[in-house]
Formats: structure tokens, sequence, C-alpha cells
């Protein structure tokens, strides 16, 4: 008797109701021929291998309408056994139909076969179906007597009582087995093949529920706790009936490996939920910096929610039933983010990609608190990196290969703007009473910015960035001051800003990061050196002519020295808006100008002096020592070393005993170490004191110095330098004085 048919859920295939598939003429005519071959064989003939294709061809078609086309083949894969076996046995006659159909186990009868195919086919054998398919293939209508009288196995499926569905299965087919053990197939092996390929299907149908239940369970419809511990107890059922092959190879007995199964579902989910984040996005462009790091967000909040949903929801109902599950889905997800992960790292094309990408990696997937707060019964395995060792060294090379040109270019561009500024005579702009560039400003932001980005990445990562910033800005350094130097359009304000940045360079790069810039303090010294000199130059070719005049007759009756110094004065106020140690220095390195000219020229003068005219000379150039000292005094300086100089050299030429003047020469050595031998003769020839009293003081003066520059040794100036630089010609009044 048929066995009775019950409503089955949506996805019954192939109810009685529905219409069925359309069928080509040659399909029509083979119906036709299958249901007449019953009647044009010979009485006590066995079907044919083509009535046995024929019929679980249309079995396979009847499953596949409603199943995925992937589906069907592996229908066609759980009876390519059966074929094999049927095959063997027309060869080998009747004597081999028991062996034939058992003797091979075949990996498609068993975990193989029953991994992916539908429950449809199976279902439709055994809920009952037409009386033209039924009289056909009577071998699939499949039951029992047990179970006529309650649910078909589809049905069982069906409404995902799994566990009581393989008990059904268990039950016929350990009567299949028994009945095969004791020669019921001998004269009809092919009855044996038919109903052991319906408990396949059916095993099929299970396994591919198995599937449908996993792929369901982060779907938006809430986790079924009860559909989760059936597949639970389900699996460890089929485990516990079917532990290791058996010895005969016989394939109803293989194990049908729905553990593995489940695993594949778990992984094959995990990688559809990882797609759906950013599904469209298109990264690769040089500026899709925000759009990856719009998807890595994407991609990070849907693992965290998903395994957050498995660690409060899933877990908890598979380890009720036995079978710990949060290990599978963290492994899964893991595996499915990688592999996400190293598309997006082969599609960055630019420095800011990568860094997105390594960031994301290191902290925020690699962070602990990735998943949140950790349930107490889930084991608190943190997750494993994201990236292997080399793979990640490959990424950070290709991160380091991008930073090199971007950093390059951003000193390029730097270099640009300040160019055009010049160009465009604008002034510089007054912070806090300075004059400011936005050159330091740019280039602390890039290496802190770089420096940042790469820390939160790795220690190494930073000191690889650190040292390309550094070698950019050596390169970029002596570029800038070249620039700047031979630019006409550069005033002294640009020279000033330019000034305060390579100080701000200095104290900011060299102190936060001296390890990595350590090596740039002579470029920034040099640079700042040049601009100096560059910003004093200015002054000096206005004032020089004002030297000249000075130490002259007409000298002694007007006051010459006034407009020098109120050019000095309104130069000053310039410096009032550089960086005060270096305005210091620069006010320095002028007052040591003023007195070196005016010693210059107080020690070839283009006329000498006698009698009342060096007295008053004398008297004058103390006077106009003291203006100095005061004026710089009153600017800031803090040079009074050079307070001496001009005063020593008037006391010598006005003194009137001449014995107290090597006393003053001695005062002049002691103060002045760098002074020459031919500095004493243009001082004494000043004086014109005779033959044997110059001589005196030379050798006396010459054995002084002698005795300071050994006591002083290579730095016996002190870095105090005045006299060294005043060049001296060979006067006629030398001459005189050496002789």
């Amino acid at each position: 008797m048929p066995v009775p048919q019950t409503e089955a859920s949506g996805r019954e295939p192939n109810r009685p109701q529905e219409p069925v598939e359309p069928h080509t003429p040659a399909q029509g005519a083979r119906r036709a021929s299958s249901e007449d071959a019953p009647c044009a064989r010979p009485e006590g003939s066995r079907p044919g291998r083509g009535t046995l294709r024929r019929a679980f061809s249309r079995v396979s078609q009847r499953a596949s309408g409603q199943a995925p086309g992937g589906d069907a083949g592996l229908l066609r894969l759980s009876g390519r056994f059966l074929f094999r076996s049927l095959r063997r046995t027309s060869d080998n006659g009747p004597a081999g139909d028991q062996t034939g159909a058992t003797s091979e186990p075949g990996p498609a009868g068993g975990r193989k076969g029953s991994s992916k195919a539908k429950e449809g086919a199976g279902r439709q054998s055994s809920t009952g179906t037409g009386p033209e398919e039924a009289e056909a293939s009577p071998s699939l209508a499949l039951f029992s007597p047990d179970l006529a009288k309650g649910t078909s196995v589809a049905d069982l499926i069906s409404k995902r009582q799994l566990l009581a569905a393989f008990e059904q299965l268990q039950h016929l087919e350990t009567g299949l087995l028994a009945e095969k053990a004791s020669c019921t197939f001998q004269q009809d092996p092919t009855d044996f093949a038919r109903r052991a390929m319906d408990v396949c299907l059916h095993y099929d149908g299970l396994t591919e529920e198995i599937g449908a239940i996993v792929r369901e369970t982060l779907g938006p419809d809430g986790v079924d706790a009860a559909a989760l511990a059936e597949v639970a107890r389900v699996v460890l059922a089929e485990e516990e009936a079917h532990p290791e092959p058996p010895a005969d190879g016989d394939f109803l007995l293989t194990p049908r490996g729905w553990r593995q199964h489940w695993e594949n579902a778990v992984r094959r989910s995990a990688e559809e939920r990882v797609r759906q984040a950013g599904a469209g996005e298109a990264p690769g462009a040089a500026d899709a910096a925000p759009d990856v790091a719009r998807l890595l967000a994407e991609l990070g909040g849907l693992v965290r929610r998903d395994l957050q949903k498995v660690q409060r929801e899933v877990h908890p109902a598979y380890a009720a039933a036995g079978f710990p599950a949060w290990q599978t889905y963290l492994s899964a997800f893991h595996g499915a983010v990688a592999r996400r992960f190293q598309e997006l790292r082969r599609d960055a094309r630019s420095y800011k990609q990568l860094y997105v990408l390594l960031d994301w990696a290191t902290n925020v997937y690699g962070s602990p608190d990735f998943l949140g707060p950790q349930d107490q019964t889930v084991p608190s395995e943190p997750l494993p990196p994201l990236l292997a060792p080399d793979v990640r060294a490959r990424l950070e090379d290709d991160c380091i290969s991008f930073l090199k040109t971007e950093i390059a270019s951003c000193f390029n561009r730097i270099l640009q703007l300040e160019q055009d500024r010049w160009a465009a005579a604008e002034a510089p702009d007054v912070l806090q009473g300075l004059y400011r560039t936005t050159l330091s400003s740019d280039v602390c932001m890039l290496v802190a910015e770089h420096a940042k980005a790469a820390g939160a990445i790795s220690t190494k990562l930073e000191a690889t960035t650190l040292g390309i910033c550094a070698r950019a800005l050596g390169l970029f350094l002596p570029r800038f001051k070249q620039a700047l130097l031979e630019s006409g359009a550069a005033s002294e304000p640009d020279l000033c800003a330019s000034i305060n940045a390579c100080e701000d360079l200095r104290t900011h790069l060299l102190a936060k990061f001296p390890e990595s810039f350590g090596e740039l303090e002579k470029p920034l010294v040099a640079a700042t050196c040049a601009f100096q000199k560059q910003l004093l130059q200015g002054l000096q070719g206005d004032v020089q002519p004002l030297f000249r005049v000075l130490c002259t007759k007409a000298w002694l009756t007007q006051d010459l020295l006034k407009p020098l110094m109120d050019k000095v004065v309104a130069f000053s106020r310039l410096l009032e808006h550089m960086a005060p140690p270096l305005a210091q220095e620069t006010l320095q390195e002028l007052h040591r100008y003023v007195v070196r000219e005016y010693l210059a020229q107080a020690l070839r003068p283009r006329q000498r002096f006698r009698g009342e005219e060096r007295l008053s000379g004398s008297k004058k150039m103390r006077l106009e020592a003291q203006a100095i000292s005061n004026t710089f005094q009153e600017l800031g300086s803090e040079a009074k070393w050079l307070g001496q100089a001009i005063p020593c050299v008037a006391d010598i030429m006005g003194e009137t005993r001449k014995d107290d003047i090597g006393r003053h020469l001695e005062t002049l050595i002691r103060s002045y170490p760098d002074i020459r031998r031919d500095h004493m003769l243009a001082i004494l020839a000043l004086r014109r004191l005779g033959h044997c009293r110059n001589q005196h003081l030379l050798r006396h003066t010459q054995a002084l110095m002698r005795d300071v520059a050994k006591a002083g040794g290579s730095g016996a100036t002190g870095g105090r330098v005045l006299f060294e630089e005043i060049e001296l010609s060979t006067s006629m009044g030398m001459v005189i004085t050496c002789i």
C-alpha cells in the first residue's frame, strides 16, 4: 500500500497537484517505453541497466526541478556507485548479483554523495508519487510497515525532525542490509540497488537540510534553537551509527561525514555574510582610502554582530546537545575575513589605503575588545592574527614604497608653495610677535601624522617612517636654502620667517625624535647661518660707506657715527620678530661687525694723526666706543666682550706715558687671543715710538701671544673672533715700525 501523503513545507518537491515540468518528445518516448517495459519483457527476465538509468534519471530530473543546478549533479553522485555495481552485476551474471551490489564502498555513495543533494528527490519517493511514476519505478516508493503507520521520512525532514528521520532511515538501512544478507535480492539485484539508492537520496535530503539550517542561522529571522539542537543530535547520532568505514566496503554503512558537512556549511555561511559587507564597493582609486575605511568599518560591525550572536544564541543551542560550535564559527569567520582582506590588499593603490588596512588589522580586528565583553561560558580564545608574518612584512614593504614617493611629493609641494608666496610678495604672518611661514608647521604636521599612523601599527614601521621623513627633509633643506638665497623676490621678513622655521624644526623634531632626526642638526644650522648671513649682508651693503669716513680729519669735528647707528637701530627692529635665541645671535653678530669695521678703519687710517689731532682722535674713539656699547646694550646684545677692543686701541693711541703702552697691549692680547703680529704693527704704527721701543714691545707681545695661545690650546679664542677677520695691507707706517 502507498505511504499516506502529508502536507509538506514550502520546500516539499513535486506534490501531485502541482504541475509537472514539461518534457521533450524524447522524454515522453522514454517514459512510454518505461511504462511498457514490464509487459514487453519475457516472464522471469531482469530489468536492464537502461531501465534503471531511466528511472533514476527521472527521479534526478524531478529533484533538480526545484533544487539548485548543483544539487542535481550531487544526486547523480549519490547513485554513481550503484550504476558501477549494476554494471558489474550484468557482466558477472546471477552469481555476482549479491556481491556486485555491496563490494565497492564508493565515496559517492557515502561521504561525497551525501554532502549537497536536496531532500526533494528522496522525499518524492517516500511520500508517494503519481500512479504513472509508481508503475514505472515501483522500487522508489520505499517504506516499511512501521513507516506506513507514522510520518514519512521526507515529511520528518521538512518538519526538521532530523533525528526522527535519521532513526527511520537507520531502521530501513538495517532492514535492507538484513535482506541482503539473507540473499533476498539474489534473483533481482536491481531491486536492492533501487532501494539502496532511495535510502541514499533520503540521506542526501538530510544533508541538505542541515546545510539549510546553518545558512538560516545568521539570517534576519533569528535563531531556531530547536533546529540547531536537532542538527547537533543528528550529527552525533550518525557518527555513533557509522563510526568508521566498514571492512567489507558496504556503501550503506559508510560514514556520511555530516560533521564535516556542517563545518563546510558554517564556512560557506560565514563567507556569504562577509561578502555582504561593502557589496558594490570598488576600491582602487588613489583617493579611495575613505571607501576602504568605510568598507572595513562595515565589515568589522557585521562580523562583530554575527560572532556575538553566535556567543549568545547559537553556541548555547549546540552546546546543550553536547556539540560545541563556537570555535568552528570563529575559525570560519576568521578565514572569510582573511580572504576578503587579501582582496582589499591586492586592490590597494596608495599608501593611505595600506595604512587603513594595516591599522584595521592591527588595532581593530586584532584588538582584544573587538568582540566586546566575553561570555564566560564560551572559550575566550583571542582571534588569531589576520596576517601571517610574511604577508604582513610584504604589506609593510608595499606601504613603505608608497610612502617614500608620497613624502617626497609632499616636500616638493611645500617648496612650491613657498616659492609662490615669495613671487607674490606676500608678507609673512606675525604670530605671537614672530614672523611665521607655513614651512615648519607643514613639515611637523607631515612627520607627526605619518609617525602616529605608523606607530599605531608597529614600532618597526614607525621607526622606518621617521627615517624616511628624516632623509626626505635632509634632501629638502639644501634645496630650500638655495631657492631662497637665489630668489630675488625674497624679502628680509621672508628671511626672518625662514630662520624661525629652521629653529622650529630644530627644537620640535630634534627634541621629539632625536634618534631619527639627530643628523639634521648640521643641515638646519647651516641653513640658519646662511639666512642670517644673507640678512646681515643687506645691512652691511647700506652701512659700509659710512665706515669709510671714520678716523679722518673731518671725522674729528663731525658726528659721523650717528647715521651709521641709526641704520643699526632700524635693522634691529626686524630682529624683534625673530625667535629669541636666533635674534640674540644675529644681534651679537651685528655688534661684532660694527666693532670690527670700526677697528679696521682705525688700524688702516687714510690720514695720520699727530700731536693734538692724535689726542683728539683718541678721545673721540673712546666716546664713540661708549656710544656703540650703550646702543647695543639697549638693543639687548649680550656680547660684552666686545666692549674693550676700541677703548684699548684708543688708549694706546692717546697714551702720554710710553711705558704704559705695554700694559695696554697686554690687556688687548689677553682679551682677544686672535690678534696677530700684523695687528700689533698697525697699532704701534699709530704712535711711531721709535725703533728700540717698538722692537722691545714687539718681542714682549709676541712672547705674550705665544703664552696665551699655549695656555688656550686650539680653542684659545673661545669662539670669540674679532681681529682675525680684520685684513690689513702693509703700509709705509708699518714698514717704518718694523725697521
